[in-house]
């Protein structure tokens, strides 16, 4: 018994710590962080551009790779999205999913909105913004491809101005055609295709209409100008992203690439690049079976500061009158499970169910998503859903927690043998250990039994926790009552009279109902075994509910919904297997001798 009570002191104290340092510690830097970079608005600045690399030999035209203003860059102003949108010749994009344009200058797809996401649980809030262009200053995130070559005079640029015609609109039923002819008679076209949901088809085609051969090099960047609003948990990664052959996913946080300048991979021949956020991503699919491409991620700070993952192809050689084909595909959007999946088998995308972040964990992290969406989909409702599989875990680990409860049933009908050998050798701790595994022994108890109930919740604890916090599906997911999103926090408090008080609280003070409730929980269930004889576990136990209800408060509403019932769950457990085993139940003793002693130290 004694050895499950430090276990579970320590395991305690140790998830404190864990979650004590992400809030109190990493969270107030990542913040700090954040704002240092909002602030840092200098001077005009264009992202590079993969052509003219030092890995590479293929020559850019002059200004496409320079760091400052040109004649072809477009100029940041510092716009409003409504003004960048109107500067510039579009054309529109409607489907099921996704709503904005294609910028005919550099056709960049810098403008797209989610149409199933919204700004909060209200769905008359603003929809999801995932793409802005350049000239709208620190929000601004753009997708592109272009060309790095030789011997076909002007390539087109950021500043290019593509023909479309007239009264196009994407749709997944209309792709557009764009077109491009440079004065030396290089013709490129463009041909840009959308599903129903977030996956773009870019299929460019050159011909050569010279007397010479022209050497061509593809290329494709994904362009930031700012990190993500909210500061990242330490159970989610937010950067720089790809899968790269038998390189297998590399990922390069914000402050890593802000450290290094710049992450080059090996080249590769199969694979995808990008950037992800908590729950949308931008990733460049380049055209497999075609070479190989040097992917890269870099970083700038001078001036405007911005992020970029791009990738250069091998060069291509047309000869004269011949055309060369290649196809892209540009990921933009929600990264719904399902989906992403599905893009995996059905694109033979390689690993692109890693653009989720399921953890190191995964192996039980994606089987605890499965069950729990397969469960929504028979109740409609992912809280359900959760007190569902938490029933589901405590009938399968039924038989290990009856045997764990049971060896500590034994153990409660020994404790009186076991303070008499203390007493007896209480100067001899070496004969005392003797005795007492003597009668573990006899009585066939297992001291570390106790141990397991605690060591099978943890895992699924942050299991639940991951699931929770990284998918999309998740998101804005109902409960019952005030509960309108299981991925935030219960937004009542008892300290404002759980909103009766029209008061602003502070972060910490957010301690809502089921918050409350799994803190009562909490002290019933650790109230079901003797008070330990130490005072200072005492006071660890006394005071552990209240500190977890305060920790756990900020917590995803999901999690601290799974941590009440399961630990109304193995109370009752609890007490039916230990009546059974004729074990005394002292949860009232242990009450009633908790609040004597409070009443007698006053």
């Amino acid at each position: 018994m004694e050895n499950s009570r430090n276990f579970l002191i320590a395991m305690a104290l140790s998830l404190a710590v864990l979650i004590g340092w992400q809030f109190l510690i990493v969270n107030p830097r990542v913040e700090a962080q954040r704002q240092a970079e909002v602030t840092r608005q200098g001077s005009l600045q264009t992202p590079t551009t993969p052509a003219g690399t030092d890995q590479q030999q293929v020559v850019a035209p002059a200004g496409r790779e320079s760091v400052v203003p040109t004649s072809e860059t477009p100029a940041v102003t510092g716009q409003t999205r409504e003004a960048a949108l109107a500067a510039s010749p579009r054309v529109p994009i409607d489907t099921p999913a996704l709503s904005g344009s294609i910028n005919l200058q550099g056709a960049r797809l810098d403008d797209l909105r989610l149409k199933g996401y919204h700004e909060t649980v209200d769905d008359t809030s603003p929809t999801i913004v995932l793409l802005s262009p350049e000239t709208i200053g620190s929000n601004a995130y753009f997708a592109e491809f272009g060309y790095s070559g030789q011997g076909a005079g002007d390539l087109p640029g950021p500043a290019t101005l593509w023909t479309a015609e007239g009264g196009q609109t994407l749709t997944p039923a209309s792709p557009v055609t764009l077109t491009y002819t440079n004065p030396q008679g290089t013709v490129f076209t463009r041909s840009l295709s959308v599903d129903e949901n977030f996956m773009f088809t870019v299929a460019d085609s050159i011909r050569n209409a010279g007397a010479a051969p022209i050497t061509m090099a593809p290329y494709g960047r994904v362009v930031r100008f700012n990190k993500p609003e909210v500061a990242a948990a330490y159970v989610l990664f937010e950067g720089l992203l790809g899968v790269f052959g038998d390189e297998g996913l590399q990922e390069v946080k914000y402050h890593a690439i802000e450290e290094e300048g710049r992450v080059s991979p090996p080249k590769v021949s199969t694979g995808w690049l990008g950037i992800t956020d908590k729950y949308w991503a931008t990733a460049l699919v380049p055209a497999a079976g075609v070479g190989q491409f040097q992917p890269n991620f870099r970083y700038s700070g001078e001036g405007r500061a911005f992020y970029q993952s791009d990738y250069l192809a091998d060069p291509v050689t047309i000869e004269p009158g011949a055309s060369a084909e290649t196809t892209n595909r540009v990921f933009a959007g929600a990264k719904v499970v399902d989906l992403i999946n599905g893009y995996e088998n059905q694109l033979a995308i390689p690993h692109f169910g890693q653009l989720i972040d399921w953890g190191w964990f995964y192996f039980i992290t994606k089987p605890m998503f499965w069950f729990i969406d397969h469960l929504y989909g028979l109740t409609g409702n992912f809280g359900v859903a959760i007190l569902l599989v938490t029933v589901t875990l405590k009938l399968f680990f039924f038989p290990l927690a009856s045997k764990s409860y049971r060896s500590m049933a034994k153990m409660k009908t020994a404790q009186p043998k076991i303070a008499e050998l203390r007493e007896k050798y209480a100067d001899d701790k070496m004969k005392q250990q003797q005795e007492m595994m003597r009668i573990y022994k006899e009585e066939k108890i297992n001291p570390a039994a106790g141990c397991w109930p605690v060591l099978i919740q943890i895992p699924v604890f942050f299991a639940l926790y991951k699931v929770l916090y990284i998918t999309i599906e998740m998101r804005h997911a109902p409960f019952f009552g005030w509960i309108q999103d299981l991925a935030a926090p219960d937004p009542t408090s008892v300290f404002n009279l759980f909103g009766l008080i029209p008061v602003t609280l502070p972060h910490l003070l957010m301690v809502g109902i089921w918050p409350i409730l799994m803190g009562i929980t909490m002290f019933v269930q650790m109230r079901l075994n003797p008070t330990p004889p130490d005072p200072a576990q005492q006071m660890i136990f006394t005071w552990m509910p209240v500190i977890f209800t305060f920790m756990l408060a900020s917590f995803p509403a999901g999690l601290v919904i799974y941590w009440t019932w399961n630990n109304t769950l193995s109370i009752a457990q609890q007490t039916v297997i230990m009546k059974r085993a004729g074990a005394k139940i002292e949860l009232w003793d242990n009450l009633r001798d908790t609040f004597r002693r409070k009443k007698k130290e006053a």
